[in-house]
């Protein structure tokens, strides 16, 4: 796969900015970025200038919560924002092919595939379905120290939320030879963050 450098890309911190300036209009009501089809989009070439690996829960759409527009994010969801090959695959396709220079994994509060995971360890019973299980057996190594012994609590599934983002992020910067040869030469940044359902507000995890 080649490791396509665009000079003009924007760099982690600015693509960093952006996002989280976007999140302020966001909170604020403002949101200008949005905007209807045009027949030209078609034509252009992606240029993403963040790639952004998101849950799948309906209420966290990530281009809204940003406030950007058709073009700006290469967004990949799934439940949990869980690292999973296929998910692996397409972020390093944008990060090689489109010169994108950050990728953000974002978890959020309230996440139902943690508190799935949650009733699983506790229990130890996991879902009836294999797929679904397939998805928390990926998110409990992360939490289940946390959660053994533990009362769950609404603190208790917040630390797990963070705990489960900071292990995706460690995987796409260390699971992936792509990824890694990116960040170790200095292309490509990858950080974690929270979106609290309550407030609207994107934080950023200093501990990734």
């Amino acid at each position: 796969m080649p490791h396509t450098w665009d000079p003009s890309s924007p760099s982690p911190e600015d693509a960093l900015e952006r996002l989280m300036e976007g999140n302020r209009r966001f909170r604020d009501g403002e949101r200008p970025s949005g905007s209807g089809w045009r027949r030209e989009q078609a034509e252009e070439a992606q240029r993403p200038f963040a790639i952004v690996l998101a849950c799948s829960d309906s209420r966290t759409p990530v281009e809204i919560l940003f406030d950007q527009g058709f073009g700006d994010l290469f967004v990949v969801r799934i439940a949990g924002n869980i690292v999973a090959p296929s998910g692996v695959g397409s972020i390093e396709f944008a990060a090689s092919q489109f010169g994108t220079r950050l990728v953000m994994v974002m978890g959020h509060t309230r996440c139902g595939a943690i508190a799935a995971t949650v009733r699983a360890i506790e229990t130890g019973r996991g879902p009836e379905s294999r797929n679904i299980q397939s998805i928390t057996d990926r998110i409990a190594p992360h939490i289940e120290q946390l959660v053994s012994g533990a009362a769950v609590s609404e603190r208790l599934l917040r630390q797990a939320v963070r705990a489960n983002v900071a292990a995706s992020v460690d995987h796409l910067r260390h699971g992936s030879r792509v990824l890694e040869e990116l960040v170790i030469t200095g292309r490509l940044a990858v950080l974690g963050a929270v979106y609290d359902l309550e407030t609207g507000a994107v934080e950023l995890l200093d501990a990734t």
